[in-house]
């Protein structure tokens, strides 16, 4: 592979690499060393490319090149004794645990005072979580009307919800 054709690597993939370590590691600067990492990575062994896969290759080292970061950065917090440490998750506390709790059972009430059609949708996607397209099995009925019904039920659960106080 030519310099050139390398640039026009570059320019042809650079958003999509981007997109990939942006959607793994959530720090948009991270995403952009990453990005930049995965490009230099390539460059380095663009002799082992074969010119078809080029997309899947350069998708396969930004996806490494982010679990790299993401494993070192956790090593970091696990392995120093210091402020980082601190940052690990505390158990909830027993009133967190009844709010969570009263919130819960508001929601399930609000579900089951739906009517019909919306009231199995809502009962097997939102209490049993159950995927849509399960949904629409059981239900004998097609996929999107099951989305756009589970759509219409959570503007009415937020309305109910929203008068209620939360």
């Amino acid at each position: 592979m030519t310099d050139g054709a390398f640039e026009q690597l570059v320019t042809d993939y650079q958003k999509l690499i981007y997109t990939i370590c942006r959607q793994m590691v959530g720090d948009p600067d991270i995403a952009e060393d990453l990005t930049q990492e995965t490009f230099l990575s390539a460059y380095l062994h663009r002799d082992r490319c074969d010119p078809q896969t080029v997309r899947p290759w350069l998708c396969r080292i930004a996806v490494n090149k982010a679990k790299d970061h993401l494993k070192s950065a956790w090593r970091r917090r696990v392995d120093t004794g210091g402020e980082e440490a601190e940052t690990t998750a505390t158990l909830p506390s027993a009133e967190d645990l009844a709010l969570d709790r009263v919130a819960a059972e508001r929601i399930e009430q609000a579900v089951r005072a739906l009517h019909e059609p919306y009231l199995m949708v809502s009962v097997l996607y939102f209490l049993e979580q159950r995927p849509v397209e399960e949904i629409a099995r059981r239900l004998s009925r097609p996929a999107k009307t099951v989305q756009t019904q589970l759509y219409r039920a959570k503007r009415m659960l937020q309305q109910q919800l929203d008068k209620g106080g939360d």
